[in-house]
């Protein structure tokens, strides 16, 4: 399934199930609590980390519906914005973009 599936069909769920599709502020809300379950999940060693991780997918699509976007363009853009730019360690370790925009 590519992204803009998993977008349209996660998107179609929220309005058959009469869920959120028009409070942006609390869908970030409940977004930010699915990456809080995701890491307790990952840092406890529950079973259950891909299933959170998917929650988090979800919320991120319907979050990018709310605003217009079609997230799958938008991750190739970033990708490919992404392998323009190069990195190296500052003195404190840090990795800094040298080039890209």
């Amino acid at each position: 399934m590519n992204i803009s599936s998993a977008q349209k069909l996660a998107w179609e769920n929220k309005l058959d199930k009469g869920f959120n599709t028009t409070d942006v502020a609390m869908e970030f809300g409940l977004l930010t609590a699915e990456v809080g379950e995701a890491f307790t999940a990952w840092r406890k060693g529950h079973s259950d980390l891909g299933e959170e991780l998917a929650d988090v997918f979800l919320y991120l699509t319907a979050l990018a519906k709310m605003n217009g976007l079609d997230l799958e363009s938008e991750v190739t853009r970033k990708i490919e914005k992404n392998e323009r730019r190069s990195y190296e360690r500052n003195s404190h370790g840090a990795q800094v973009r040298t080039s890209g925009d």
